[in-house]
């Protein structure tokens, strides 16, 4: 497998380089990026199909990595609930060495073949489910032995990797590959592949909530009111959307404790 991800640098003498001189030339290849992700939409679009007809059914999202990866997927699933509303339990992510791995590496950890299986078992992963392995090179046996274990037991995967024919792709269902080239300090992944990982996951997980009816026209009717600047910006919605005055909108809010929540009780 020619891994890509791993090539060297496009540059040489970085540390002879002049700030100016890297800020530029890292900018210049994150650049590249969102057009490398174009490329993938065909990939991405029936991943995103099959999610969200899995979750109208009842089904979870899961999101399995390790390192940056993982730390990628366990941002992008703890989000959800306060962008969309939506319970805890329905985008999950998990990722090699725990919770404690989210802060303090445990690089050892992405070596094992049979814990992201034993950690997916804990929610009681079944066929409703789906699993997204989450491995820049595409290689990180915690992911692709994860995925394995999921296709054996009849679940739906799917993958996002940035090398082509990476063998995670080969036990996921509905594989994206976003190839953004050698990175800017070699190998490290956290850089380009990184941003890719994040503009995939975003795509994903929006499209998804979108389908499920978590959004009207381009608001989040279904935000947590957890801050000042949210029930503010909930009370701008209602107040477009019933044609009130922002006082009567913030009293609406607040009562009914979100923005559907109150459309719904005044329309009735």
């Amino acid at each position: 497998m020619k891994k890509i991800t791993e090539q060297s640098s496009n540059y040489r003498h970085l540390d002879k380089m002049s700030v100016r001189e890297l800020l530029t030339n890292i900018n210049n290849e994150d650049k590249t990026v969102p057009y490398a992700v174009e490329k993938a939409i065909p990939m991405i679009e029936p991943l995103v199909t099959s999610i969200a007809a899995k979750m109208k059914e009842g089904g979870r999202l899961f999101y399995i990595g390790a390192g940056t990866s993982g730390r990628l997927g366990i941002v992008d699933a703890s989000e959800c609930p306060p962008t969309f509303g939506v319970p805890h339990d329905w985008v999950i992510g998990i990722m090699a060495g725990g919770d404690e791995a989210i802060r303090k590496s445990k690089e050892h950890a992405e070596d094992s073949e049979e814990q992201a299986w034993n950690d997916l078992k804990e929610y009681l992963i079944n066929s409703g489910d789906v699993v997204i392995g989450i491995a820049a090179s595409g290689t990180t046996p915690y992911v692709v032995h994860g995925l394995r274990k999921c296709q054996e037991n009849g679940i739906t995967t799917g993958s996002i990797s940035c090398n082509p024919d990476a063998p995670v792709s080969k036990y996921a269902n509905y594989p994206i590959e976003v190839i953004v080239g050698p990175e800017f300090v070699t190998g490290s992944t956290r850089m380009k592949s990184g941003t890719a990982q994040k503009l995939v996951l975003n795509m994903i997980s929006t499209s998804v909530m979108i389908q499920l009816g978590r959004v009207k026209d381009n608001k989040m009717l279904d935000m947590q009111l957890t801050n000042n600047k949210l029930i503010d910006r909930g009370t701008k919605m209602l107040m477009a959307e019933l044609n009130i005055d922002y006082d009567t909108a913030k009293d609406l809010l607040l009562k009914y404790g979100g923005v559907r929540k109150a459309i719904l009780a005044v329309e009735e």
